[in-house]
């Protein structure tokens, strides 16, 4: 008789989908990782012929109740792939190089195949990003979580050279704010979201207004991942005075987080881009674009601040990166936070 399982754990299950688990992480493998899945801990060499002043630069985020989404429309795929976006995406603003990620996924009751979804997703995003994904977590808590849900964060460790590092302090007056497309809403504002698709009484499976896909398709689009095309970037040694990752409170909330104090930015709404999940969010909430603007990220994931004299080659590199590139305003003094005009 097996007391644990009756108590709710069933470690047969931790151990078939730990032994999936190794077959993704495996597939995410680069150069640097010691050791494998399943000990105690992971260690990476550092190759110090490229990092030769390293700082170490870590990163730490979840999916938030886009969760919600994936549970009501069973799919469980895409969420790995969030929830690496979120992490590797936020170093990747101080010019790090993403190196080794770790996942941690808890659950009331483990469902095996649900895990190796989650899990799969999150190799998925690791190869996109170029980081290897050394070890994790799967924590079953009977009595935690309602039947059939869970709760996935994830943990990234990257390196940047000490004197590449970007800051935002080289950030001056008359500097050219570039948006790089996002992917949808990615994964934040997803209480709102969920709420105004309730109201609306749109079905999971039938499809969202203006677009092709149905209503969870569209909601469980997965951030994107921009590692590839910013690093390209900066190696080609273009000027790039600092760098945003629209997440939680969208494009207001997270551009003055790059901008040195005394400065703000002017953004032309006539210059963001036309997407039909935002156009739609707007007309159903009633809110103004401002408003909007300070849950979503509006049609922009990422933010690229440079010398208006490097507008053309950066866009050019990032166009040729597979970016979609939008000039969506500059930096401006007597101008407090973001503005819209």
């Amino acid at each position: 008789m097996d007391l644990y399982k009756q108590a709710g754990v069933d470690i047969a299950a931790g151990n078939e989908a730990s032994a999936r688990y190794k077959t993704f992480a495996e597939e995410t493998k680069r150069p640097g990782v010691l050791g494998q899945i399943g000990g105690f801990a992971s260690g990476f060499a550092l190759d110090l012929s490229r990092y030769p002043s390293p700082v170490l630069v870590s990163g730490t985020d979840g999916v938030g109740t886009k969760l919600k989404v994936a549970f009501a429309a069973n799919r469980h795929d895409t969420i790995g792939i969030d929830c690496v976006a979120m992490c590797v995406n936020d170093v990747l603003t101080i010019g790090a190089e993403p190196l080794y990620f770790l996942d941690y996924l808890a659950t009331g009751a483990l469902d095996v195949d649900v895990a190796a979804d989650v899990v799969k997703g999150i190799a998925a995003g690791c190869n996109e990003a170029g980081c290897a994904l050394v070890g994790g977590e799967t924590a079953e808590m009977p009595g935690m979580y309602a039947g059939g849900e869970y709760d996935v964060a994830g943990f990234v460790v990257g390196v940047v050279n000490r004197d590449e590092m970007i800051d935002g302090k080289q950030v001056e007056t008359g500097d050219v704010v570039l948006g790089l497309a996002s992917n949808g809403i990615h994964s934040n504002g997803y209480s709102l979201v969920r709420k105004l698709v309730a109201e609306s009484g749109l079905a999971w499976d039938e499809p969202f207004p203006g677009e092709t896909t149905s209503v969870a398709e569209t909601l469980l689009r997965p951030t994107r991942i921009y590692v590839k095309s910013i690093l390209s970037l900066l190696e080609q040694r273009l000027p790039i005075h600092a760098m945003a990752h629209i997440t939680g409170g969208g494009l207001i909330e997270n551009i003055p987080r790059v901008i040195p104090d005394g400065k703000g930015v002017v953004i032309q709404q006539a210059s963001m881009p036309q997407q039909s999940v935002f156009t739609w969010l707007l007309e159903t909430s009633g809110m103004s674009f401002a408003e909007a603007a300070r849950v979503w990220n509006m049609g922009i994931g990422y933010v690229v601040v440079v010398p208006a004299d490097a507008v053309a080659s950066v866009s050019a590199a990032l166009t040729s990166a597979g970016e979609t590139v939008y000039t969506i305003g500059e930096v401006a003094t007597g101008v407090e936070g973001v503005e819209f005009r």
